[in-house]
């Protein structure tokens, strides 16, 4: 998928989308990394660590792998 492709799809998703919170967390990811050191990490990373990462997203998609953020905080004490 080029660059092109990939953005409209991109554009598609986000139109789709209709969870205001969802849509502010996306834009703030994608705010901080604009012109950050940080936009190059997806280029250090292995192919392997790539499929991870897309793994992970694919499976948030699911509501039921979803934890509340209170849940996880609860755990890391």
């Amino acid at each position: 998928m080029g660059t092109i492709e990939l953005k409209s799809n991109l554009h598609q998703i986000v139109d789709r989308i209709e969870d205001d919170r969802l849509l502010r967390t996306i834009f703030s990811f994608l705010k901080e990394r604009e012109n950050s050191e940080d936009s190059r990490i997806w280029d250090s990373l292995t192919d392997e660590q790539k499929k991870e990462v897309l793994l992970a997203y694919d499976e948030s998609e699911i509501e039921a792998n979803l934890i509340e953020d209170k849940d996880v905080w609860n755990k890391l004490k």
